[in-house]
């Protein structure tokens, strides 16, 4: 290789366009060439927006923006996923809440400005997908370009002189850059070699990925359905809306779109730690249920546990929660049972102290004979810890020392008054405390099997001594979810092709010097400057030498190739195979 001084003499124009046009199409990046302001009309204007917004960098900055919008819908409570939470922040905080209510914050991923970035960015990606596409087409239809007429003026690049005829050369240099898998072709005087492709094969995939990405999460979002459901054990549940507890769902949503199942639970099993640092952690927590699909679908058994929900087609059934359920059985003055169900109560702790109401609506009448409607307040621990603890919350979330504690109270629970009620609370607006012989609220802890007898023979409650075991499922469908992973594992995939693969080109030119001998010049040019390129071409340079060894000879001027100096000797090219 000649080596590369301060005098060498400068390029010439025609020399910088030849090195111009060996280097071009090494990427598929659109030239961006500046407007020229004073001459632009509406179409100037328009073009030039669309160029701006297909650019790299604008789509880089419409990414960020996106990923700073969604900082306040993980922060701020979100109307779509708790009304409740929202009521609360605008409560606590009523001059915020009507500045986060203005700017949508309160509903991000549906307000104007975060849509509008999100469609900003999907034009922004198929603006600039589809021309590189078209032109990568292009690229692998056609052949690499020619050689520059200097070789020497390359980053990488090396000679020697050999005895071997240039056709020899030319088809030996064909055949070792076919095997290292190159692109190759023979063009005058030179064999140009390419290779690399893969890289921005996988910049294309990429941004097409991103695409599928955008794709699948605003479908499903659209199309999403999430409800929760407690099921006692014994009970059941079949997927329509009616059934859920709660219920939310997308802007297109449809009841027509609910996936046709049912199920019931047969047997809720909870085993805990009992001794060490992690004493009442769960260590099987898991619902076993029967479920069919479809109307006349065959029942099938299945096991739910904590990450591993059951799948019916696109819903998915998570076990999320669990409490307990005693059994209550009331009776009026006469000594007739009004009311015996399990009662789920609601946990309030890790060791499942529970709270909640037990409501007798309808059948019930007083020692007088007068229609009533009873409430108890309900209290209750899966182990209680006696009355030396001086507290009534549970000790461990087993059922190793259960006690309920109730309090009861007479009148209208207001059940009747169209006003939806929330099973788990007791409105005591209408309702009269019982009293007990003190003259203050008639309350009991009962143990499973006990009963209370209410003041003045009103009645009677008694704690069953089968205390059935509830569960809380989550039935999310979310279509697209199986293209967002797909698009998130291309887009993986892609990004590390487009960064750890380089694109780049070797030319091998041979031709006869003045004295007869074969004069052989190689070079490498790549997309970016790398070590890799230089190494590679010495690789090359060494194998080739191999099959067209170097012939002495006398010494050239500064500017053409040294026909004694072998290929590697180069500054930038290591030597590999060389013999002096």
């Amino acid at each position: 290789m000649s080596k590369t001084t301060a005098s060498d003499p400068a390029p010439s124009a025609a020399e910088e366009q030849e090195l111009g046009d060996a280097g071009s199409q090494l990427s598929t990046a659109p030239r961006e060439d500046a407007p020229n302001l004073p001459s632009l009309g509406v179409i100037g204007w328009a073009r030039w927006f669309w160029r701006q917004l297909t650019s790299m960098r604008v789509a880089l900055l419409l990414l960020l923006l996106l990923s700073l919008g969604a900082i306040p819908g993980s922060l701020i409570p979100q109307s779509g996923q708790d009304e409740t939470k929202v009521a609360d922040f605008r409560k606590g905080n009523p001059t915020l809440g009507d500045v986060y209510d203005k700017l949508g914050l309160f509903h991000v991923y549906s307000s104007v400005w975060f849509s509008a970035i999100y469609i900003l960015l999907f034009v922004s990606l198929i603006g600039c997908i589809v021309p590189r596409t078209w032109q990568f087409v292009g690229q692998l239809r056609g052949l690499p370009p020619g050689a520059p007429r200097r070789l020497n003026r390359l980053p990488a690049h090396t000679t020697w002189r050999t005895t071997a005829e240039p056709e020899q050369v030319h088809q030996a240099a064909l055949a070792l850059l076919k095997k290292r898998r190159f692109r190759t072709h023979l063009t005058g005087d030179a064999v140009a070699a390419e290779k690399g492709y893969l890289r921005e094969t996988g910049n294309l995939v990429f941004h097409i990925a991103l695409i599928v990405m955008l794709i699948a999460f605003a479908w499903g979002q659209l199309f999403k359905s999430e409800g929760n459901k407690l099921v006692v054990e014994g009970d059941g549940f079949s997927n329509t809306l009616t059934q859920y507890d709660d219920f939310k769902s997308g802007n297109l949503f449809t009841s027509d779109d609910l996936v046709p199942f049912s199920f019931n639970l047969k047997k809720f099993t909870g085993t805990y730690e009992r001794t060490g640092p992690n004493k009442g952690t769960p260590r099987v927590y898991q619902a076993d249920i029967t479920y069919s699909s479809g109307a006349y679908g065959k029942e099938k058994n299945d096991t739910v546990q904590v990450n591993h929900p059951l799948e019916i087609g696109d819903s998915k059934v998570y076990l999320v929660s669990h409490g307990y359920a005693p059994v209550i059985t009331v009776r009026d003055a006469k000594g007739k049972i009004v009311f015996d169900d399990a009662v789920p109560l609601l946990p309030l702790d890790a060791n499942v102290t529970s709270s909640g109401v037990v409501k007798v609506l309808d059948g019930y009448r007083n020692a007088q004979g007068k229609k009533e409607q009873l409430g108890f307040n309900a209290f209750f621990v899966p182990t209680f810890g006696g009355s030396a603890s001086g507290t009534m919350l549970s000790q461990f979330p087993a059922l190793d020392n259960p006690l309920l504690a109730l309090s009861a109270y007479h009148g209208d629970l207001g059940a009747d008054s169209g006003i939806p009620q929330s099973v788990y609370q007791m409105d005591r607006t209408n309702m009269k405390e019982f009293k007990d012989s003190q003259g203050k609220l008639f309350k009991k802890l009962l143990k499973p099997g006990e009963t209370m007898k209410l003041p003045n023979g009103a009645g009677s409650v008694t704690f069953g001594k089968d205390i059935k075991e509830w569960a809380g499922f989550q039935i999310v469908q979310q279509p697209g979810s199986g293209w967002a992973l797909a698009g998130a594992l291309a887009a993986i995939g892609g990004l590390a092709a487009s960064l750890f693969i380089q694109r780049r080109r070797v030319w091998v030119r041979a031709v006869k010097g003045a004295d007869g001998v074969t004069v052989v010049e190689m070079a490498g040019l790549g997309r970016s400057e790398s070590a890799k390129v230089p190494e590679e071409l010495g690789h090359l340079a060494g194998d080739l030498y191999e099959q067209a060894p170097g012939a002495p000879g006398p010494a050239t001027p500064a500017d053409s190739p040294d026909p004694a100096q072998e290929p590697g000797t180069a500054t930038s090219v290591p030597a590999e195979g060389a013999e002096k």
